[in-house]
């Protein structure tokens, strides 16, 4: 199933087909072998790589270099701080600086339109490691992830994400499901459903693929015999903190816990998370939610018998970004 990939950018995965997603996860497979063989090769001897974060980042940035390094690849990190963008100068004329001295580049921040932008006039491939739309190489671990976890055809998975469900998790589960024929689920308060106009351009990708997708205001019933259940933080990088006592009240219901766990049904059911997760009160905004809401103080999203149960495969996920992202790397680079 060889075909060019040559010099394409991973904006959103909406431009890809079933089979473009397919041989990246059979691409990352096969490199993730090579790497706990010792049999890989630097592909990308000579590449430089610029990563771009406008928003913080622990597994996107080292996925990212750890990718780029195994493969022989320099790459550049630059955040607000340190560079121009946005203050002196625009993405736009970033775009025609960095396409002149580099061979791709990555873009962490809140703007679709940035990530955009950076493909249209660098003149290379362009990632979008994350925006408030969308999250494309997450998409493609938390694929290979289930593909490793459950004996199925992609096509015979089910899985739900509950909790806010217009986040750019939520969005890209949404997408790349209805691209596979997977059946996916939604479960989220009416008012966090995703976007009309997202869920009508997946309803015609689910016609094409044989997908059924159901959403949801009802945890239980998203969850009911599925193989896996997602969630993520409920309130993103950059929201207001007033956003939580708001966002508590509408998605307690959703709350990753052993009582939503039990409802599936299905005693293989595993847990996914992107991370990080605010499963426990040990970290500052953990703490400050569980002393404002003592209910929370066992975790908000998940709690942490969730957590750290048997069934948390999360922490494997974190590792096929660096997996996923190596192929996305060697598919357009070489």
């Amino acid at each position: 199933m060889a075909f060019n990939n040559h010099n394409r950018s991973v904006l959103s995965l909406v431009h890809h087909s079933e089979r473009d997603l397919l041989y990246l996860l059979d691409l990352s497979r096969d490199l993730k072998r090579a790497k706990y063989a010792g049999t890989d090769q630097q592909r990308l001897k000579g590449k430089n790589i610029a990563l771009i974060f406008e928003k913080t980042s622990t597994r996107t940035r080292c996925a990212f270099e750890v990718a780029a390094y195994d493969e022989g690849a320099n790459v550049t990190y630059i955040d607000p701080s340190s560079s121009q963008i946005g203050h002196k100068e625009s993405m736009k004329d970033t775009a025609r600086v960095l396409g002149r001295m580099y061979d791709a580049i990555e873009y962490r921040g809140s703007s679709q339109e940035n990530v955009e932008v950076l493909e249209e006039f660098s003149g290379v491939p362009v990632y979008n490691g994350l925006t408030d739309d969308f999250h494309p190489t997450q998409m493609l671990a938390d694929l290979l992830t289930m593909r490793e976890h459950c004996h199925k055809p992609l096509h015979q998975i089910s899985f739900a994400f509950v909790g806010d469900g217009r986040n750019n998790v939520a969005n890209s589960l949404l997408l790349v499901g209805s691209k596979l024929g997977m059946d996916v689920r939604i479960g989220a308060p009416k008012s966090l459903w995703p976007a009309a106009e997202l869920v009508e351009m997946c309803e015609g990708f689910a016609k094409e693929s044989g997908a059924t997708i159901t959403i949801t205001d009802d945890a239980k019933a998203a969850v009911k015999g599925v193989d896996f259940v997602h969630t993520d933080v409920w309130v993103s990088m950059g929201e207001p903190i007033e956003s939580w006592a708001e966002r508590i009240d509408a998605l307690l219901p959703f709350q990753v816990n052993p009582e939503l766990m039990a409802s599936v049904g299905n005693p293989r059911v595993k847990f996914m998370h992107c991370l990080p997760a605010f499963h426990n009160s040990e970290t500052k905004v953990g703490a400050q939610v569980a002393a404002q809401y003592p209910i929370l103080s066992n975790g908000i999203e998940v709690t942490e018998d969730v957590f750290e149960s048997p069934a948390n495969i999360a922490f494997e996920q974190a590792e096929n970004r660096m997996h996923t992202i190596k192929a996305v790397l060697v598919a357009s680079l070489t």
